[in-house]
């Protein structure tokens, strides 16, 4: 299929934000208009997370993801306090190609088996982990990466495939919004472990940084946010790079 390139909408109290390590976010735009403008670029998938859902209690905006599913063609990934098979259906019924679950896996894992039941290759489950020097090890966390669960995420990555996952969206809280790189460690561990798609996520702000994840840990995937709203490059600049690296990417129509 070739390498994905998927910006990623953060989503809070209806605007796109962003920020660092998931703290201090700033507002980045639309979404609506964001999501059309990604797809003009070239975009291969489109991810909106409202980002607040499960820290405060509430449920997805499906309004708000129906006037983007409207808006594009290409694959679209919600996520963000979904926490019913009810509320998937309505997701997909708003447009939704995928549902990415975080929060309510962990509290319930069987969830997920539940849902890959009900849904196929449409469950995405995104684990949000940073390193912890007491485990030895990087622990995932939930509410936005505001609660630590005590789970090391390589083994959570294995129980999640064992559990019908179809992908994994995979985000370095460390390295969230520092532009410093993926997280090459954290990713490589877990693309070893897993046979699933593994969607890279956190660090991104050099086209090399993009190239690195795929080529030395082994992403399926690259999802950036700040990079591709604040303009330091473009979907395309991605793509042109990568395959000048020979990286084979994906390549939609």
């Amino acid at each position: 299929m070739g390498k994905r390139v998927i910006p990623c909408l953060d989503v809070k109290d209806g605007k796109v934000v962003k920020g660092k390590a998931f703290e201090n976010l700033q507002k980045a735009g639309d979404p609506v208009k964001l999501a059309r403008f990604y797809e003009y670029e070239g975009a291969d998938e489109l991810v909106f997370l409202d980002i607040s859902a499960s820290e405060e209690g509430r449920q997805t905006v499906i309004e708000l993801v129906s006037r983007v599913a409207e808006e594009i063609n290409i694959p679209l990934c919600v996520g963000g306090g979904i926490n019913s098979p009810e509320l998937m259906e309505d997701l997909f019924q708003a447009g939704a190609d995928k549902v990415s679950v975080n929060t309510p896996a962990i509290k319930r894992p069987a969830f997920i088996e539940e849902a890959a039941s009900s849904f196929g290759k449409r469950i995405v489950v995104a684990i949000d982990a940073r390193w912890n020097p007491d485990l030895n090890d990087w622990e995932v966390y939930t509410h936005g990466g505001k609660k630590p669960t005590g789970l090391k995420a390589i083994e959570w990555a294995r129980e999640v495939e064992s559990r019908g996952a179809a992908e994994i969206l995979l985000t370095s809280i460390d390295r969230d919004g520092l532009k410093d790189g993926y997280d090459l460690e954290l990713t490589g561990a877990v693309c070893r472990e897993v046979s699933l798609p593994v969607i890279a996520s956190g660090g991104a702000g050099t086209l090399e940084h993009f190239a690195d994840v795929l080529e030395k840990a082994g992403a399926d995937a690259v999802l950036a946010a700040s990079v591709f709203h604040h303009r330091r490059f473009t979907i395309k600049e991605v793509k042109d790079y990568l395959q000048k690296r020979d990286i084979e990417v994906f390549r939609n129509g």
